[in-house]
């Protein structure tokens, strides 16, 4: 439990002093959902049938920003091959990894998901709905974001391929997650959509972990 408890708070300093880490992708999310209401006008009646897709689309994106940087500097440093040789699991590395980077940016991301709705036109009413929403996405997102970086692990140009290959993956939680808004904007019950979202989240906890450590093994040999 030390070993677990001194990554998680090394992964954490790393995820906030590495180049602004959360809050680089918080003011690209915010950019992101401040940019649709001009290009469209800012016509609420025209915004608010797509604010729930903007907003899951603008999360997906923003979740994008750290991962290059998620394995990349470790393999750089040396850390990696300590990591790899130290007492706990390059599963557990991987999970710990995924751990941190959700509660460092997605945690943020899920709390700026109800204000860039809200200015999208969503019913204020959705708020909590929409933080919920974004927190077990993130989660999501986090864990296939790490996979997607060990994958691409000592590559040229990883942050593009890490989005080639992350993208496609995002499109279920995007989908299940503006479908749940949707859904309770316009009456019906979120929580079918919403169980698929939990449902993704973690299928994709459980596959990471194996999956990454076997791609940094690969990237190590």
């Amino acid at each position: 439990m030390n070993a677990v408890g001194t990554l998680f708070r090394r992964e954490l300093a790393l995820a906030w002093g590495g180049g602004g880490g959360p809050l680089l992708a918080c003011g690209f999310f915010a950019c992101l959902t401040t940019i649709v209401p001009l290009a469209a006008g800012g016509d609420l009646t025209t915004l608010r049938p797509v604010a729930a897709g903007v907003a899951w689309l603008a999360l997906a994106l923003s979740s994008l920003l750290s991962l290059e940087r998620l394995f990349e500097r470790d393999l750089e440093d040396g850390a990696l091959d300590l990591l790899a040789l130290g007492p706990l699991p390059l599963e557990a590395v991987v999970a710990i990894k995924a751990s941190a980077q959700w509660l460092a940016t997605g945690l943020p991301l899920a709390l700026a998901a109800p204000v860039a709705a809200l200015a999208l036109g969503q019913s204020a009413n959705l708020a909590p709905l929409t933080a919920l929403a974004a927190l077990i996405g993130g989660l999501g997102f986090a864990f296939t974001g790490a996979l997607g970086a060990a994958l691409a692990l000592g590559a040229k140009r990883g942050g593009l391929l890490i989005a080639i290959v992350v993208l496609p993956l995002f499109i279920p939680p995007v989908v299940f997650g503006a479908g749940a808004l949707t859904r309770a904007a316009e009456g019906l019950s979120p929580w079918p959509a919403m169980a698929l979202l939990t449902a993704y989240a973690l299928f994709a906890a459980v596959i990471a972990p194996p999956a990454g450590a076997a791609a940094i093994r690969s990237a190590q040999g």
